[in-house]
């Protein structure tokens, strides 16, 4: 059975850092597509960054140039660094990875940002 665990969320003031973890255990034995989402209060859960089995990479356009995403590819691990944080920031972030056959998702780390 495999289990995503995030964690480094926290409250952070606007124009902070913060860097989040993902790490799967339990029957990964390749390097799969994963993927950073999140879903602020009252809103629709909305991707975020992703990253491919080959290491391409994607943002959604509110946070190009201030996340990075990138992984280990020895653990699978999948990060996502978060520069300049603002207050729309605010959510709870989710790591997505995805098989050929299921879809797996974290229980989610919260990030703060205060104004």
């Amino acid at each position: 059975q495999v289990r995503l665990v995030e964690s480094g969320g926290g409250l952070v003031q606007a124009g902070g850092s913060r860097r989040l973890s993902c790490v799967p255990s339990g029957g990964i034995f390749s390097i799969p597509p994963m993927a950073w989402y999140r879903q602020a209060p009252g809103k629709q859960r909305e991707s975020v960054a992703g990253i491919t089995s080959g290491g391409s990479t994607y943002y959604a356009d509110s946070v190009k140039g201030r996340f990075t995403i990138s992984r280990d590819n020895a653990r699978t691990m999948v990060f996502l660094q978060m520069n300049n944080l603002k207050p729309e920031d605010t959510a709870v972030y989710y790591c997505r990875l995805t098989t050929t056959s299921n879809d797996y998702w974290g229980q989610g780390t919260q990030v703060t940002v205060s104004s």
